[in-house]
């Protein structure tokens, strides 16, 4: 079974705001507004941040119901606009959808599809992707949800290439995420994507999340929370292996550092990670391989050694085989200089 990776499709370019300063992000609000997806769009991209820079992006919400309308938690709210504000937009946010079964509005799908004919990116948080699938968006591409939706999406829409295991996939200007807190690591691979990878780190840091996170959703899907005792063994070694990722860390090695018999170490490594020693350790490689090529001048070769690679042809096949790309690529779309 491969490694399950957080993103489907790495742009080979980075976006170009020069031509686009201040590009607008429109959040869409309905009646029965998921609270938390609308929070993060609201986090990432409606917050001042004036260490931005002033090309920053703007932010407002467009409300597509008449009335009064509610989110969840009983709160009112009010709006910038309604689907008026779509022609403007360079980015459209869909945070969740009221429920699976709930029809989404004509109206709504016209200028989703009117916006992403022009050029406009479209992006959902978890059952957000409902509502780009009625829009006809995501037919023939690949597309991700909440678990617990992956099988009614497939059901439903057929013609989309539902990926059930991974945190967001991003198919150019149509981009779709997993549960909730996914919708976080989507909107820090937008900016990475606009503003390149120091400006997606600032702004993780600001919210005390990780810039990415390597793996797939299935780590989060029923899976035992591992006791005190056990996290206490557990997390000196994990970071004993991030301290030396190039090491020979053999199953048997890991097992006596932590004080357990082979068999009950597997066991217990995977309910604590979701992952094999081995796919954690090579998760943990291509993530400090990544942040290298983001960060650092240094040449492949050099990321490759410094990640726990050895040599820059296993990295080469490490990246195509899991992130879709070349180490040369992806440092000239995310490296510093790019």
């Amino acid at each position: 079974m491969a490694l399950m990776t957080s993103i489907i499709k790495i742009m080979p370019i980075r976006s170009d705001h020069s031509a686009n300063t201040n590009p607008l992000v429109v959040a869409i609000a309905y009646d029965g507004l998921c609270t938390f997806e609308f929070g993060v769009a609201v986090e990432v991209f409606g917050l001042a941040r004036p260490e931005m820079g002033p090309d920053w992006y703007r932010f407002a919400v467009a409300g597509i119901d008449d009335g009064e309308m509610r989110a969840t938690g009983g709160i009112r709210f009010v709006v910038d606009g309604g689907l008026d504000l779509l022609p403007e937009a360079s980015t459209i946010i869909v945070p969740g959808w009221r429920g699976m079964d709930r029809p989404v509005p004509a109206d709504l799908c016209a200028a989703l599809n009117a916006a992403h004919d022009r050029g406009a990116r479209v992006l959902s948080i978890c059952s957000g992707v409902f509502v780009l699938a009625a829009a006809g968006l995501l037919s023939g591409k690949r597309a991700t949800t909440h678990w617990r939706y992956t099988d009614t999406l497939k059901e439903r829409y057929p013609d989309i290439l539902v990926t059930p295991d991974v945190l967001y996939v991003d198919e150019g200007n149509v981009l779709t995420s997993a549960g909730s807190a996914a919708g976080l690591d989507l909107c820090l691979h937008l900016i990475r994507r606009d503003y390149g990878s120091v400006a997606a780190n600032m702004v993780a840091r600001r919210l005390v999340v990780p810039p990415h996170r390597d793996g797939g959703q299935a780590q989060f899907i029923t899976q035992a929370v591992p006791k005190a005792h056990e996290s206490s063994r557990l997390g000196p070694l994990l970071d004993h292996m991030r301290s030396d990722l190039g090491g020979n860390h053999s199953v048997e090695s890991l097992a006596a550092r932590a004080g357990m018999s082979t068999r009950t170490f597997l066991r217990r490594f995977e309910a604590a990670t979701g992952l094999t020693p081995a796919r954690w350790l090579l998760a943990e490689r291509l993530s400090r391989a990544r942040d290298l090529l983001e960060t650092s001048p240094a040449s492949v070769e050099t990321v490759a050694e410094l990640a726990g690679f050895g040599t820059a042809a296993t990295l080469r096949h490490h990246f195509r085989k899991h992130l879709s790309t070349t180490p040369a690529d992806y440092k000239e779309a995310f490296g510093k200089a790019s």
